[in-house]
């Protein structure tokens, strides 16, 4: 017994950097690669800081609803600047290394700052059930202490959670590699390294996500479904409309990214395979934070008009 306890030790290796494999499958697009995802990246720091400084300066978008939407912007420049740097570097030099403890600050803050999105998107969904179901206490229920509070909340309530998920992966044992077939450091590819059985640290990842993806998916299900149920009800085909305008933008977002980040952490193990999981992370990661200020923009009329003004001062 003490022999195969010996022998199960020895093929632990104690690993103290990984190598991020990334795109290093497509040898001959590394420079094509770098150049559209810096494209990408400039194009999601500008539209996101852009309706920042609309909804500061516009006396028209200073709303619960203008409020919650410059938190999320400025949420989605924190979440992509996690990744995409580190990629860009990756891509440029082909230097993939990255050490243990930079492994886990990155996928501590992606988890952290994942979960704030989860919350921030079901407390948007409360906002347009407000001003859609009780429009007369609209101001009353939420007001600028209520929003700043429920705003901080969101920032903050997953962080000692996440720290505390990212401690238990990384006191695992890594063995017989330390390449992560992904382009940056998350939960699945990670876990995929451990020795030995990992079953109660995947119950504690499925755990987690239940916590911070599916209760305020639920959430924002019962916001909705209250607010269509007062839409249908309205007297006017303008007014359900209008309504409707209001509300399709966030559902959109919602959509897209509790289906990507429900498909990667919650599907069995047995499903996942690393370009899967590369292709999902892209769309959750990527894409839909270069798509949100272009949704929220473009089926936006305030804030069409606030960008309008914004552009017309500047010329005059």
């Amino acid at each position: 017994m003490k022999d195969e306890m010996k022998k199960a030790e020895d093929n632990v290796s104690t690993v103290t950097q990984f190598v991020l494999i990334g795109f290093s499958d497509l040898p001959n697009l590394q420079k094509f690669l770098f150049g559209v995802f810096s494209i990408i990246y400039l194009i999601i720091i500008i539209g996101n800081s852009l309706i920042i400084i609309l909804t500061r300066l516009d006396p028209a978008l200073q709303k619960p609803m203008y409020f919650f939407l410059a938190n999320f912007s400025l949420l989605e420049i924190s979440y992509v600047s996690v990744t995409l740097p580190r990629m860009l570097f990756n891509l440029w030099t082909q230097q993939r290394r990255i050490s243990l403890w930079e492994c886990a600050i990155q996928m501590c803050f992606l988890l952290m700052l994942g979960a704030t999105e989860c919350f921030l998107l079901a407390v948007m969904a409360y906002d347009r059930y407000v001003a859609i179901c009780n429009p007369l206490h609209d101001t009353l229920v939420m007001n600028e202490k209520t929003c700043t509070q429920l705003a901080v909340g969101s920032w903050v309530t997953g962080i000692p959670i996440q720290i505390g998920q990212t401690a238990q992966i990384f006191s695992l044992h890594f063995c017989h590699s330390n390449r992560i077939y992904h382009f940056f450091c998350d939960l699945p590819p990670i876990i995929k390294l451990a020795c030995g059985d990992t079953f109660v640290h995947e119950m504690s990842v499925y755990a987690v996500a239940m916590l911070f993806v599916v209760i305020p998916f639920m959430l924002i299900l019962f916001s909705y479904s209250k607010i269509i149920s007062t839409i249908l009800k309205l007297p006017t085909a303008a007014g359900r409309s209008k309504a409707f305008s209001t509300c399709s933008s966030h559902l959109l977002v919602v959509i897209l990214f509790f289906g990507s980040a429900t498909i990667t952490y919650l599907r069995p193990k047995s499903t996942h395979s690393a370009e899967l999981d590369k292709l999902l992370s892209l769309f959750y990661t990527i894409v839909t934070p270069m798509l949100n200020p272009m949704i929220y923009s473009l089926r936006n009329r305030d804030v069409i008009d606030a960008m309008r003004k914004l552009l017309f001062k500047k010329l005059v």
